[in-house]
């Protein structure tokens, strides 16, 4: 029989190994709360920005790499040294924050100047054609060439081309302007770009450089037809190859070690001669950064003059059956393509001559710390 007891359950026992003590036994564990609930992305706590991967101090910089933070940027360019392609995207947008300058003045200015030149050219070729009669005579006795239409042709060219340099480094100093005051948020009006009378200086300084390289010209041709004369004429020909040389290589250094002098004439309000000495040594130790920057802006805008006025002389030699392009409907079409070519590339020129001003004092002199001041102080 079995006594009630039996019918309860019993806790069961654990007989150890022989040999070996009898543990004993554990105490049972409490069961822990329960996990919390993972929410599905985006409830619950906040979650980071993407991007940032996680809440926290930022991860140091590499090794190597200078921390900067992101530069202001209240116009065209950031207020930091640029990169080429930064310059280029800088002109282009000059353009479009101020077209009624960059685009409107720079039009008016290049079409008197090309009219001008224009009339210059015709005027002078028929005078210039008369009297070059004997010479073409000489070369094109049949006439069929129309040789003496172009002598004068290129003559009359020769007389008007100091119009078209002098308008356009007016042009050039009127729209630096324009681009500085582009660089802070800024538009200059017409009446205002007008008003810069130190646009003088740079017509002054670029007919002091013209009237250098006529003596510097000069002598070279000037040697070379001594010698052929004395009938030395292979010193003659070294002479005028070597001269030719040096001519250019001079050329590129002088040129190029005074690119930022427009810019510094028209922005730093000093006098004539100090303003060409500081811009003389801004150029120090930046030479060849700024002279293949500016050679290839010249040959893209050469570039582009030549897609404008190539199709013009081919119209006017098969249309308008001039070949020579000396007639009035010639002089009239080119005319037109060259006011067009000339307010593009004098344009884009311009501003990447003043964003290399910029660039080149941001590098050397904190500009650009300056820059941001005025433009928080004017906004």
């Amino acid at each position: 029989m079995t006594s009630p007891h039996d019918d309860v359950p019993q806790t069961p026992t654990w007989a150890a190994p022989a040999g070996t003590s009898t543990p004993p036994p554990e105490p049972p564990v409490a069961p822990g709360p329960p996990p919390p609930p993972v929410p599905p992305p985006g409830w619950g706590g906040p979650q980071p920005p993407a991007g940032y991967g996680s809440w926290g101090p930022a991860a140091p910089p590499p090794p190597g790499v200078a921390w900067r933070p992101t530069a202001l940027q209240p116009g065209i360019i950031p207020l930091r040294p640029l990169g080429m392609g930064e310059i280029y995207d800088g002109a282009f947008r000059a353009v479009r924050a101020n077209p009624r300058v960059m685009f409107g003045l720079a039009a008016l200015v290049v079409t008197l100047a090309v009219t001008l030149q224009s009339v210059i050219q015709w005027y002078v070729r028929g005078i210039a054609a008369a009297g070059l009669t004997d010479i073409s005579t000489d070369i094109d006795p049949s006439g069929q060439m129309g040789m003496a239409d172009q002598l004068g042709s290129s003559f009359g060219l020769a007389v008007g081309a100091p119009v078209t340099a002098i308008a356009t480094t007016v042009l050039t100093g009127l729209l630096i302007v324009s681009v500085s005051r582009s660089v802070l948020g800024q538009v200059a009006t017409v009446g205002e770009v007008l008003r810069s009378w130190r646009v003088w200086l740079v017509v002054g300084f670029t007919l002091l450089t013209g009237l250098a390289w006529v003596v510097v010209l000069g002598a070279v041709v000037g040697s070379v037809v001594a010698l052929a004369t004395n009938n030395q004429i292979a010193l003659a020909v070294v002479v005028g190859v070597l001269g030719a040389l040096l001519v250019l290589v001079l050329g590129v250094w002088f040129s190029t070690r005074t690119l930022l002098v427009p810019p510094a004439l028209m922005l730093e309000g000093k006098k004539f001669w100090p303003t060409i000495t500081r811009a003389w040594r801004l150029t120090r130790g930046s030479f060849w950064r700024l002279f293949g920057i500016y050679l290839l802006t010249s040959v893209l805008a050469s570039i582009i003059a030549q897609i404008i006025v190539v199709p013009a002389t081919l119209i006017t030699s098969l249309f308008l059956r001039d070949p020579t392009a000396t007639s009035f409907g010639s002089i009239v079409v080119i005319g037109v393509a060259n006011i067009i070519a000339s307010t593009l590339s004098t344009t884009f020129l311009a501003a990447v001559v003043a964003l290399l001003y910029i660039d080149v004092r941001m590098r050397r002199e904190g500009l650009d710390v300056e820059l941001a001041r005025a433009a928080e102080t004017t906004a």
